[in-house]
């Protein structure tokens, strides 16, 4: 049996937390510019963060091993996503934004994983240096779930294969020539790049540099927390066009902006994935905008309100330009549906994934077809090429866990004294890493008024949805410590 080295998992989380305390540094910065009064806290929270990340570093790497086996791969990550919110909680609690841990926890794993729930009441009186903490957590963790796929696993000479499978990164990742290492490198220049352009044009399009910032920190990935009560509501169609398109290009599989780059038309537009990515989000957008036509006042903000919302959802981002809660029923179910779609596989978006489902259909259209058609040997093919039973398998299996998981957390949450709908709405919206729900949690609520047991049920529900479930709940199995 291979064992655990909890080195290496205390040389990670201690890299990690230099990591996370780099970036609390900008909200010191942000503090003094706009005369804050509560810098001691922030530098407090970066001092207690970068101390425990230099003590991990300095204590783990002189008995620093390679581990080749997916146990340690899967540990290591489950406990990067539980260390980096928790740390995270640290310039809530002492500055008095979110006094209760409970609370600023959630917040934390919220930002971190991209979900976008929010515990705040009233957002517009944080700080603003509490404010860019929150847009950074979303960045640092829109980004970060792919570098831990990618580049920090391999560090482990994990099979990057059987990882990426787990994950659902498998297609479209082997598009990459370079290695691993180099990987990552790119998509960070790419996830950058979208972020500095979504910047200027939020500003060129009126909204201020600091707003512009920390809803392109949002966007880009896949977020939702915004600095506005209201979330995007106020502001003008054209910043809501901008944001739709941006939230858009961050659901992509992020190979694909490589290859866009590097002149690959074809590849990218003949991409199975992207296709049915944009014809659920045109069909949806449409069927919608038509239905909530006789509530506003003409075609074209039906559709500029259905159309983000349609995007905010599928992509798992969670920003909100109007109250879909209030829409019609056909309407609501419509947007309830792409809950469980979600963005593209190697994407910062949220849910299932849309080439699961393709997969999903096609695997359906297989078995139907043999059945009808005898002495026909059909193939399951995506982009071209066969996928074998193996991947199949696993994309099946990974629905069905996907939809037990969510069943199986939507009653706890009514076992926890939580309405039906509210339960169904709050699983389905953190697993999804989507933000605001319907019920009690709708656009225009928040998750403040729950038990402290479901906030911390949530919890475990968005890092299971964001780590796509297999690390998380590998780990409370005893088969995983018998490997």
């Amino acid at each position: 049996m291979k064992t655990i080295n909890f080195n290496n998992i205390i040389y990670v989380l201690g890299v990690s937390l230099l990591f996370e305390s780099f970036f609390m540094l900008f909200p010191i910065f942000i503090s003094y510019y706009f005369g804050e009064a509560h810098h001691f806290s922030l530098y407090l929270s970066f001092l207690i963060t970068l101390v425990s990340g230099l003590a991990g570093y300095l204590f783990a790497r002189k008995d620093f091993k390679v581990q080749p086996h997916i146990r340690q791969g899967f540990m290591t990550v489950t406990a990067v996503w539980l260390i980096m919110p928790l740390f995270g909680t640290l310039p809530y609690l002492l500055s008095h934004s979110i006094p209760r841990f409970v609370d600023a926890f959630f917040e934390s794993v919220s930002g971190f994983t991209t979900t976008g729930s929010s515990i705040l009441t009233h957002i517009e009186g944080l700080p603003k240096s509490i404010l860019l903490w929150r847009a950074e957590t979303h960045w640092i963790g829109g980004m970060g779930i792919i570098v831990l796929v990618i580049a920090v696993i391999p560090h482990f000479r994990i099979g990057a294969k059987s990882l990426l499978l787990s994950e659902g990164s498998l297609f479209g990742v082997d598009k990459f020539k370079p290695k691993f290492v180099e990987v990552a490198k790119r998509l960070w220049i790419i996830y950058f790049a979208l972020t500095f352009i979504q910047v200027v044009l939020l500003k060129i399009a009126g909204m201020n540099l600091f707003d512009s910032v920390c809803h392109a920190f949002a966007t880009v990935a896949t977020g939702g927390f915004s600095t506005k009560d209201t979330s995007l509501a106020g502001y003008s169609p054209a910043i809501q066009y901008i944001t739709t398109v941006f939230m858009f290009l961050a659901g992509i599989n992020f190979s694909l902006h490589y290859l866009l780059i590097h002149g690959r038309f074809k590849s990218v537009f003949k991409n199975e994935e992207l296709r049915a990515y944009t014809a659920i989000i045109i069909a949806v957008s449409l069927i919608i905008a038509f239905i909530i036509l006789p509530q506003y006042s003409g075609f074209e903000e039906a559709f500029r309100l259905s159309v983000f919302q349609v995007v905010s959802i599928i992509t798992a981002t969670g920003f909100a330009t109007a109250d879909y809660a209030s829409w019609s029923h056909m309407a609501k179910i419509l947007m309830f549906i792409i809950m469980f779609i979600g963005a593209s596989i190697g994407s910062t978006g949220g849910g299932i994934k849309v080439a699961r489902w393709v997969v999903f259909f096609k695997t359906i259209k297989k078995l139907i077809r043999d059945k009808v058609v005898k002495n026909i040997v059909s193939e399951v093919k995506m982009n071209g090429k066969i996928l074998g039973q193996n991947i199949t398998f696993q994309v099946l299996a990974f629905i069905f866990l996907y939809l037990f998981t969510f069943l199986a957390g939507s009653v706890i949450m009514v076992a926890l004294g939580n309405d039906p709908a509210t339960s169904v709405s709050s699983v389905i919206t953190t697993m999804g890493g989507i933000g605001p729900g319907f019920g009690n949690v709708g656009p225009v609520d928040n998750f403040y008024f729950m038990s402290n047991a479901s906030k911390y049920y949530l919890d475990f529900s968005m890092i299971v949805g964001r780590l796509e479930i297999y690390p998380v709940i590998s780990i409370f199995l005893p088969l995983f410590y018998k490997i």
